[in-house]
């Protein structure tokens, strides 16, 4: 398949055949790597990490991942670029485009990513932006794969904010054939563009699609389970608040009694113990955890194999 000079910006703008080729190869290079062996497809390549929001797994798994490929990285920080600041997001794009061979950006409005897309004439990959996590979730869905050896016929329960997560998770999970719970307190739910794009995704794939405030109601057959912090970077002001109003929707072992037998538990991380998930079930399942954390870097090395 070919996908050189693809934005990768939103999972809506993949099919299931493009995702099935993109979670293929990051398996291929991931057993590959354990191998020792190499692939340097971007050998001399360079890949531009803009960070307007800090980052550990973003910014270590595309560093280290665009080495592995035989490329290098250049990281460009707020202050140092101050993007849509200094000047337009437009004339940004445009200088990087003659310099670098791909930009990845991390951000908070998603609008900032698509205006520079717009502008750039090398792919752009979205890190993060306060509304989606595309690489976030084609992780996750690599790790859901390894797990049971399939997507389809899995239910996947996501408990929490209705964050960028699950607005990607919609995406992804509808795309692929998963069905897919979001449990939210009420006023804090998915994007209904995203949830609308979702059901347009599921009519397709036969997913089924379920936004509910009862967590027990969405644990019912679920095979994974999914949860997140209560309060995102940037909401800082409001963690007091939301850390009471989400304690019903702490993924703990009581509630995972409702879900099915085989269930794994699933966090992107970072997570604050004690609040989204206790102590006892993050460190019962910190095997998948940790492994979806390391598939962020597989997963990553599939799209700048494939895109750039």
């Amino acid at each position: 398949m070919n996908l050189k000079g693809k934005d990768f910006l939103s999972l809506a703008d993949f099919n299931k055949e493009s995702l099935t080729y993109l979670l293929n190869l990051a398996t291929r290079l991931k057993q590959d790597n354990r191998m020792g062996q190499t692939h340097h497809v971007l050998n001399n390549k360079t890949l531009v990490l803009i960070f307007s929001k800090p980052s550990l797994r973003t910014r270590v798994s595309f560093e280290v991942g665009i080495r592995q490929l035989g490329g290098n990285s250049i990281v460009l920080k707020q202050d140092e670029i101050n993007l849509g600041v200094r000047e337009t997001i437009a004339d940004t794009a445009r200088v990087l485009s003659r310099y670098a061979d791909g930009v990845m950006i991390r951000t908070f409005d998603h609008n900032d990513v698509v205006e520079f897309a717009k502008w750039s004439d090398v792919p752009v990959i979205n890190g993060l932006t306060d509304s989606s996590h595309p690489c976030q979730i084609l992780a996750d869905l690599l790790t859901i794969k390894e797990t049971f050896g399939e997507l389809e016929n899995l239910k996947l329960a996501y408990i929490g904010d209705g964050n960028n997560v699950a607005n990607s998770l919609l995406l992804g999970c509808s795309t692929m054939g998963m069905d897919i719970s979001i449990c939210c307190p009420e006023g804090y739910d998915p994007d209904t563009v995203y949830l609308n794009k979702a059901e347009e995704f599921a009519d397709v794939s036969g997913s089924k699609i379920q936004v509910t405030n009862n967590p027990k109601e969405a644990m019912l057959n679920a095979n994974v389970v999914y949860t997140d912090v209560w309060a995102s970077m940037g909401q800082e002001a409001e963690a007091k608040k939301r850390k009471e109003l989400f304690k019903p929707y702490q993924v703990n072992s009581e509630l995972l009694s409702h879900a099915s037998d085989d269930v794994i538990v699933l966090h992107c991380l970072p997570a604050h113990r004690g609040e989204e998930i206790t102590e006892e079930v993050l460190e019962k399942y910190a095997d998948v955890i940790f492994e979806q954390a390391e598939n962020r870097l597989h997963a990553q090395k599939a799209i700048m194999a494939s895109v750039m």
